[in-house]
């Protein structure tokens, strides 16, 4: 005889004497009467339609009754048989609901959000204040990912005289859309902006796409390497450019253990305006979970461009570490 394989087994059973329901035999002759949800069982009759979806792609709703290796389905165009090998998934009315939200949800649903919070005060020899504000969001579906960031850092030097007295004070946010191709391959575009007071950079705007290949993507680990193109303007206050680079980098998200999760991205930005010059951008950061709605965030950021303005460095570091919020559906 065939085995009869569905996806998971979930029933919902009811064991009252006498009860009217569906009823479902085991393959050791047992019988369960109650409401069913999924199966993995030798024969089944339902009393309720439930959903079937075949091998070939094709879907029938009805009551289903079994014998042997075939099954019964009742539609209201009428009777459709099929072997228990053909079907894929079997779901009755709020399985199916589940499921359908899981291929097409909404544009809000399924969001996952992190705010991070971090701040820093000092007095007696040196005042200084320090803020840091950081946010992440995700939504993926089964075939797409939405991530949109924002961080802002600001620091102060408080002391009478302090010259600069601000040392810090930069503001980044962006967007990326991923869709998978295949497994293994995905394409993408994105979005990026970043403005550093001390550096005298009002805005840089990156806009660029490309491709990706997933080199690891399990539930633990996934690397990823992404290569395209990017076209970036950036304003001065003393003058302002246009360049179209390369996008080249790398990222990794990894689960160490249960409550840690590290994410490291290191990107590549070769200028195809003027040979030898190039951007680069290194991130790095750890989530450690302290219960289901907080954890303690750590963040390193560094940004090297080759040209910069007269008089500025070619680095810019940021180190942030403080509180994060999780929001998710």
């Amino acid at each position: 005889m065939l085995r009869l394989f569905f996806l998971g087994v979930l029933i919902t059973c009811t064991l009252v004497g006498g009860a009217l329901g569906d009823q479902v035999s085991l393959k050791n002759g047992d019988r369960m009467r109650g409401t069913i949800v999924k199966s993995a069982v030798g024969t089944i009759q339902s009393s309720e339609a439930l959903h079937l979806e075949l091998q070939n792609g094709k879907t029938a709703v009805g009551t289903v009754t079994s014998s042997d290796d075939k099954l019964q389905i009742a539609t209201s165009a009428g009777t459709v048989e099929a072997a228990k090998s053909d079907v894929k998934n079997l779901r009755n009315d709020a399985e199916e609901m589940a499921y359908e939200k899981t291929l097409h949800p909404g544009l809000m649903q399924g969001w996952k959000t992190g705010l991070n919070l971090g701040f820093a005060l000092t007095g007696g020899n040196s005042e200084t204040s320090n803020l840091a504000i950081g946010f992440l969001g995700a939504r993926q579906t089964l075939h797409d990912k939405l991530g949109l960031y924002a961080n802002s850092v600001y620091a102060k030097n408080n002391a009478a005289g302090a010259v600069p007295s601000t040392t810090a004070n930069t503001e980044a946010g962006g967007l990326r859309y991923d869709h998978d191709v295949t497994k293994k391959i995905f394409g993408f575009v994105a979005g990026d902006f970043f403005a550093d007071a001390l550096q005298t950079l009002n805005l840089r705007s990156v806009f660029g796409g490309g491709a990706g290949y997933h080199l690891i993507k399990n539930d633990a680990t996934t690397l990823d390497v992404l290569g395209g193109l990017n076209y970036t303007h950036e304003s001065y206050d003393l003058f302002s450019r246009n360049l179209v680079a390369l996008t080249l980098g790398e990222e990794v998200l990894h689960k160490l253990g249960k409550s840690t999760i590290l994410n490291e991205k290191l990107y590549f930005f070769p200028d195809l305006n003027s040979v030898g010059d190039y951007r680069g951008t290194f991130d790095f950061g750890t989530v450690t979970k302290l219960n289901k709605v907080l954890g303690w965030q750590l963040t390193f950021s560094d940004i090297y461009v080759t040209n910069p303005p007269p008089l500025k460095k070619q680095n810019d570091v940021i180190f942030t570490t403080g509180l994060n919020v999780t929001f998710g559906q």
